[in-house]
């Protein structure tokens, strides 16, 4: 017999949590379904412990920047102390048992097993219990993330290569290290082990790094990535894989091989559909993700938040979407009003490399693309007062797209040092439709970094 409940979320990384955590407090009952940790990639694999590690990477870099700027300084890497951080303060030694503390105490149940949503608000779990099915009498809320995806090179699949899983999870920085890969995760990686003696080699398929954003952005980042020894190789394809007596080795279209100890495929992410019944759900076989409206319903009585739908696999997009659901499955239970849908105008993220990209909306190409009459204007962080002052390692840049017709900008980036902080000025004028001209005319602090805003702002009314 299938145990009733009022709703029931597959998958609990930061999505399915926040849905559940929040319906729970509602009231409702609600089952939480997870195979791996509660709270998912992000605080055990992701987000929190890599940027644990940029943040050591970045101490030794800043130390190295001392002589010429204020005395001199001898830097001795150490991981261990990078490990141990990761392994006891960001994830409790890979355990989730405070998490699941904290959501059945928010009055939720929890099951740890395999799920599978199988229509008509049914979800079976194989799991610690053995089988066990659920049905929800007022929803089921799909957040089954993502997994990654590694491209078809041959040979690939039969070697022990590293996800970022086990990048941050290792217990000592490699003394060589492939990157396959060069957007977020590939880059952010690859320079905080450089920076700790791994001599990394950098392999991208496209023709510049960080690939989604700006090319300004791309071209700032690859040489400061050169300059800081990383060899990184654009326009490369990689045709075959294999490990032998200790290496890895990757062949390039044109036969050259690159060699390191470890091997880090970093080139993307894939929906989890495989938990979900597709005839069930109306999905194609095709399918790569999963269909939603502006309240993320599915159909009548289901929901999907996080990477699954597609929409940016980040874990803010996958909370920001939380909450609209939640808004919605109260509102049908009687318990609230379903408020605003969702609004990707202002998609931000943050790529924290060193200079740190920070980028919100469209593209200059983006923008083009979607035939709007465009202006951009560019300014370079190390020009204006803040940046001149700061000096070593001021690298940066903030760029602006403006749709002229309406005068208001539908993108922004802002790299350099702080620069995911500096977007959020930015990220506001995007949201709010802020007229240009607003922003040109108010007071920007001196001196500060987001002042070079005001400059590439002047840049535009130039163009």
């Amino acid at each position: 017999m299938a145990r009733e409940c009022d709703v029931v979320v597959l998958g609990m990384g930061p999505g399915g949590e926040a849905v559940a955590g929040q319906l729970a407090q509602a009231g409702l009952d609600v089952v939480g379904v997870e195979a791996e940790l509660l709270g998912g990639e992000c605080p055990y694999w992701a987000c929190v412990p890599s940027k644990m590690m940029i943040r050591a990477g970045n101490l030794l870099a800043e130390a190295r920047r001392v002589p010429g700027m204020a005395g001199s300084t001898r830097v001795e890497p150490d991981f261990s102390p990078v490990h141990a951080r990761i392994r006891d303060e960001a994830t409790t030694d890979w355990d989730d048992a405070a998490a699941v503390e904290r959501f059945t105490g928010q009055g939720g149940h929890f099951v740890r097993g395999r799920g599978r949503y199988t229509g008509h608000g049914r979800v079976e779990v194989e799991g610690e219990n053995g089988r066990e099915a659920f049905t929800a009498r007022r929803g089921v809320v799909l957040a089954t993330g993502s997994a990654p995806s590694a491209p078809p090179v041959s040979g690939l699949d039969q070697v022990p290569y590293w996800t970022n899983r086990e990048a941050v999870s290792a217990a000592e920085a490699p003394a060589s290290l492939l990157v396959l890969g060069a957007g977020a995760v590939g880059a952010e990686l690859a320079q905080a082990y450089a920076r700790f003696g791994t001599r990394v080699t950098l392999v991208e398929a496209s023709e510049r790094v960080v690939p989604a954003e700006e090319p300004e952005a791309g071209e700032l980042l690859l040489r400061v990535l050169k300059n800081e020894g990383l060899t990184v190789r654009t326009n490369a394809r990689v045709s075959a894989a294999r490990y032998a007596d200790g290496s890895f080795t990757l062949t390039l279209d044109d036969a050259e091989e690159l060699s390191a100890e470890r091997l880090l495929v970093a080139t993307g992410r894939r929906p989890r559909l495989d938990a979900l019944d597709r005839e069930a759900l109306g999905l194609d076989a095709a399918a790569r993700r999963v269909e939603v409206d502006a309240h993320m319903r599915v159909a009548p009585g289901v929901w999907a938040v996080g990477d699954l739908v597609g929409e940016g696999a980040f874990t803010h997009v996958a909370m920001y979407q939380a909450d609209v659901a939640v808004r919605a499955i109260l509102a049908e239970a009687g318990l609230g009003e379903p408020g605003p849908g969702a609004d990707y105008r202002a998609e931000p993220r943050v790529t924290f490399t060193d200079p740190e990209i920070g980028s919100v909306g469209l593209t200059e190409a983006q923008a083009r693309e979607r035939g709007l009459t465009v202006r951009t204007g560019l300014a370079q962080v190390p020009a204006g007062a803040r940046g001149w002052i700061h000096k070593a390692g001021n690298e940066g840049l903030i760029k602006l797209v403006e749709d002229a017709e309406r005068g208001v900008l539908v993108g922004a980036t802002s790299a350099g040092p702080m620069g995911g902080e500096v977007l959020y000025g930015l990220a506001v004028a995007v949201r709010a439709t802020v007229p240009t001209a607003t922003l040109r005319d108010m007071m920007f602090a001196y001196p500060t970094f987001h002042r070079s805003v005001l400059e590439a702002l002047n840049g535009l009314a130039a163009d």
